[in-house]
């Protein structure tokens, strides 16, 4: 049984060390200082960077403001992000099976076991991306049969991650009462993600008994994640009233709390888009009631935590290294983002177009700084085999 916190004290394990060098634990081996050998320290979470940087496609493409080029521009992150993610898919493969006890402690650590939620997640963003953008390169048929792949493959193992982490955080460790940190949501938002994205893949789905039944697994699928995120939120929310901040390279996970809040708005607006085209008229106008009574106030909650996190991350600025988790300012974010423009095109309020473009800006500001300190880590070699 492990016991984890976030206190500073010396005898226990503490975030400041799992945000320095998220796999190294007494669970991990630690990485080797060889320059050549990256694949050692090669953990899920580095799949957030395929998340944050195809959120920014995806969100762009709906944007409510468009100009010359944005499309055009959003393909190209887009390929990127599919670049990425099968770049990095082939080294988590080669990483498993040239460094197994390595791979295997990753789903024993704590902090790291959290992070096996973002495979899956950006499975589902590129697959999604692949649908709204791709089908420009490669052709409606291709794309959805791409997305058919990417959203299944990704839907399953966000439900596998869904209950196994928590399964294990329940049966394999001990958690002091200020341990809770954003990452405890990681596990439990890809089903939001899939209900979101699946809402995309509806219309090419057969009329009838098939169409209806993808409609109502996804809305399974939105109230599970939904119930677990909001349990999980009360209990970060309670940790930072009762304990503070967590250790300066963790303050970053404050920002995750906003992926389910947005992504559940952004789901509920999307599934009441297709429910036209799989539920009787009674139903369908009940969800599209809903994405209203449900979006709004959990967007105005969403703008609130963004706010804290804003002030918080400020507050901590001179004292946050750089580490993988500073990807949290990117896909929560691009929830946001999306979220807004879903209200914006079930309410034509302007405050809504108004408020995605504003944060799509500051999308594009924190994915620009991200990923060019991720590029610097890199090169240096920091990233791959950070200090003991």
């Amino acid at each position: 049984m492990t016991t984890v916190t976030f206190r500073r004290s010396t005898d226990t394990v503490s975030s400041v060390a799992a945000a320095r060098t998220p796999v190294q634990s007494r669970h991990a081996v630690r990485p080797s200082p060889a320059p050549g050998d990256a694949l050692r320290s090669l953990g899920p979470n580095w799949f957030a960077v395929v998340m944050g940087t195809g959120i920014v496609a995806n969100s762009a493409a709906t944007l409510p403001l468009r100009f010359p080029g944005l499309r055009a521009a959003a393909t190209v992150v887009w390929a990127s992000a599919a670049l990425l993610l099968v770049v990095l898919a082939v080294a988590w493969v080669a990483h498993w099976r040239r460094y197994p006890e390595i791979a295997r402690s990753h789903g024993a650590h704590p902090v790291m076991m959290q992070f096996y939620g973002a495979p899956p997640m950006a499975l589902m963003t590129v697959g999604a991306g692949t649908l709204v953008l791709g089908s420009d390169v490669i052709g409606m048929p291709a794309a959805v049969a791409v997305d058919w792949v990417l959203w299944s493959v990704g839907t399953a193992l966000g439900l596998l991650a869904a209950c196994a982490i928590p399964f294990r955080m329940i049966t394999r460790h001990n958690f002091d009462a200020d341990a809770a940190f954003g990452g405890w949501l990681m596990p439990v938002v890809p089903p939001m993600v899939s209900a979101a994205t699946g809402a995309l893949l509806i219309p090419h789905i057969p009329a009838g008994q098939p169409r209806m039944t993808m409609l109502f697994l996804c809305l399974a699928m939105f109230g599970l994640s939904l119930i677990a995120a909001i349990a999980t939120i009360t209990v970060i929310w309670s940790r930072l009233l009762h304990h503070g901040l967590p250790a300066a390279g963790m303050v970053a996970t404050v920002w995750l709390v906003l992926g389910p809040l947005g992504q559940s708005v952004t789901a509920a607006g999307q599934l009441a888009n297709v429910a036209p085209t799989a539920l009787p008229d009674r139903e369908s106008a009940g969800l599209d009631v809903f994405a209203l009574i449900f979006g709004v106030p959990t967007w105005g909650f969403a703008l609130l935590w963004l706010s804290l996190a804003i002030a918080v991350t400020y507050h901590a600025r001179k004292t946050m290294p750089f580490n993988m988790t500073w990807w949290g300012f990117t896909f929560p974010l691009g929830t946001c983002v999306t979220g807004s423009t879903v209200l914006y095109t079930h309410t034509g309020a302007n405050i809504f177009a108004i408020t995605a473009v504003a944060l799509f800006t500051l999308l594009l500001t924190a994915w620009a700084l991200v990923a060019l300190r991720t590029l610097r880590g890199i090169y240096h070699g920091t990233l791959f085999h950070p200090a003991p």
